[in-house]
């Protein structure tokens, strides 16, 4: 069964109006999403950008120096290899325990 996309169509009058809300503080973006049933979580934004408001749209900065990078990018290797290591662990414990189970079996031995 085919599904149907719908596309909503704003008026630019309602978006003026959203974007004077958002621009006055009364409410957050998501807060005018929510209020008026706006579709899509960037609809807000875009709408701000098209109208060159770009002070309406939150922005995060991170300023990092080379050497936080670096030491960054060696903390994600550093996770990589425990997780594998943990990985090999497991799979060691499994085995060992897959084995015992098959002697015991073997020698008519209870596992406990």
């Amino acid at each position: 069964m085919l599904k149907i996309k719908r596309i909503y169509r704003y008026s630019e009058s309602f978006k003026q109006q959203v974007l004077e809300e958002l621009s006055q503080g009364i409410y957050s973006a998501n807060e005018l999403q929510r209020r008026y049933g706006i579709k899509g979580s960037t609809t807000i934004a875009c709408w701000a950008r098209k109208s060159g408001n770009f002070n309406l749209i939150p922005k995060t900065i991170r300023v990092e120096t080379p050497q936080e990078k670096d030491e960054i990018a060696a903390l994600k290797l550093e996770i990589k290899r425990l997780k594998m290591s943990i990985a090999d662990i497991v799979t060691d414990r499994v085995i060992a325990e897959s084995t015992l189970e098959v002697i015991c079996e073997q020698q008519g031995l209870d596992i406990e």
